[in-house]
């Protein structure tokens, strides 16, 4: 853009703001937006500009030299939202830049075009977005409460009802017996194993099995014991005087 140019993109700005156009704003927009030309897109961009109220009721729209290039850069990107380059066959790589640049620049000027549909996928979503688009459609919460005890369900032990101590969810797992400031029980700082491992997906441990569990760690202790028990009953080791050598 030269400052001749310049000068007609300050008048097509005073219309909107009531700016006195001068020839040193024309020679300072111009050097401001030398790689900018004066198109309809330019001016598309300032008309953007002025569409858009300010956050400030009561500040006055001023466009800048700026303004226009990002808004211009944007109006045009928006043409290649869809875009998709069409090749051709054996072509070099000199041929698909120089294809490429073309079918880029023909789109986004509005010159051509642009593709009104969006490409189509194929097959299906990705596990961990398929897991997310389960929970899709379900019942709104009807309180703060609900939707905060939703969000607790979704990560962590303390997303489900502990099946030791029957904690709710939300809730920190409790020791045995209680207090007069604690009649639940004490607070665990960490979660049950059995209460991780319902968390995780694992497989609740049947009574049996925990039977068994405990039963192990019950026979691991007494053989403890009495390995420290035989320890202790080992007599000190006597001092044997030597012979006496026959004289």
């Amino acid at each position: 853009m030269n400052e001749y140019e310049a000068a007609e993109l300050l008048g097509h700005c005073a219309a909107f703001d009531n700016r006195k156009p001068s020839k040193a704003a024309a020679i300072a927009w111009a050097s401001a937006l030398h790689d900018v030309p004066l198109d309809n897109d330019a001016k598309a961009a300032v008309a953007a500009y002025y569409s858009t109220p300010p956050k400030d009721p009561d500040q006055k729209l001023w466009i800048l030299p700026h303004n226009v290039r990002t808004l211009r850069s944007k109006i045009r990107s928006q043409r290649l939202e869809n875009f998709q380059y069409e090749p051709i066959a054996n072509e070099t790589t000199a041929e698909y830049l120089a294809r490429y640049r073309g079918q880029v620049q023909a789109i986004a000027s509005g010159r051509v075009t642009p593709p009104s549909g969006r490409l189509a996928l194929t097959g299906g979503p990705h596990r961990d977005v398929a897991k997310e688009l389960a929970g899709v459609g379900r019942a709104v919460p009807d309180s703060d409460e609900e939707s905060l005890l939703d969000t607790v369900r979704r990560a962590g032990p303390l997303g489900v009802q502990c099946p030791a101590c029957s904690a709710e969810i939300g809730r920190p797992c409790k020791t045995p017996g209680g207090s007069s400031k604690q009649p639940l029980g004490k607070p665990r700082s960490q979660p049950h194993t059995a209460r991780i491992r319902a968390a995780s997906g694992q497989p609740d441990v049947t009574p049996e099995q925990r039977a068994a569990e405990e039963e192990r760690r019950r026979e691991a202790s007494r053989r403890a014991l009495a390995r420290m028990q035989a320890e202790e009953d080992i007599p000190d080791a006597g001092i044997v005087e030597p012979e006496s050598e026959a004289s």
